[in-house]
């Protein structure tokens, strides 16, 4: 996901009367762009998220680092993701165990067919499972994005503090590291009772 320094437009309001109304100014500088790489547990709600300026091979096996570390006695991890061309690059899929889906993975003619030397080979038990073409609305995790929209980025107010901007997203981020039914309810996705049960289940008081 994308986010910039100046604010989206959006519905906003303010007390009846106000002398002023909150503005969401855009600022004079350049509209500086992030980039947000996520994942949504579908049976916890837990998410997992690495913001950067932008997200490429690199950035992709970071992350797929750090979401293995999340799972570590996993496995498996499947992740459904679309087909954005990257995330199938030869130096990517190095990084995981040799995939055994058989859908095609979308890549451009001119990319090569085999990692570089440099690649980095890790065997993450990560398998991927990339939705059809231009059907975002079968991966939730695009209403966990449509979420943060609405309660951060649209008509903020730091366009002249981008660290700011960014440790606020980080903190929206932060708050479903360790799993969230509200978020699965938001994204349409059942919490799984006994899954929430163990996960979540009140901690036993020391006698």
């Amino acid at each position: 996901m994308s986010f910039y320094r100046q604010p989206s437009g959006a519905r906003d309001w303010c007390a009846a009367g106000a002398r002023s109304q909150p503005l969401a100014e855009r600022s004079l500088r350049a509209d500086t762009c992030g980039r947000i790489v996520g994942g949504l547990n579908a049976a916890s709600g837990q998410t997992t998220g690495l913001m950067a300026s932008k997200v490429g091979i690199n950035q992709l096996v970071k992350f797929w680092q750090e979401l293995r570390a999340a799972y570590p006695a996993a496995e498996v991890i499947y992740a459904v993701l679309d087909n954005w061309p990257v995330h199938f690059h030869p130096d990517v899929l190095a990084a995981l165990e040799p995939q055994q889906t058989r859908w095609q993975f979308n890549r451009p003619a001119n990319w090569p067919s085999e990692p570089r030397a440099r690649a980095k080979r890790l065997n993450l038990p990560i398998q991927l499972l990339p939705l059809p073409t231009y059907a975002s609305w079968c991966n939730p995790i695009e209403k966990f994005w449509r979420w943060l929209k609405q309660e951060v980025l649209h008509l903020h107010r730091s366009s002249d503090d981008w660290l700011s901007l960014k440790s606020k997203i980080q903190d929206f981020l932060d708050r479903f590291r360790e799993g969230s039914g509200e978020l699965l309810r938001y994204v349409g996705l059942t919490p799984n009772s006994k899954l929430f049960g163990a996960l979540f289940a009140p901690k036993a008081s020391p006698t």
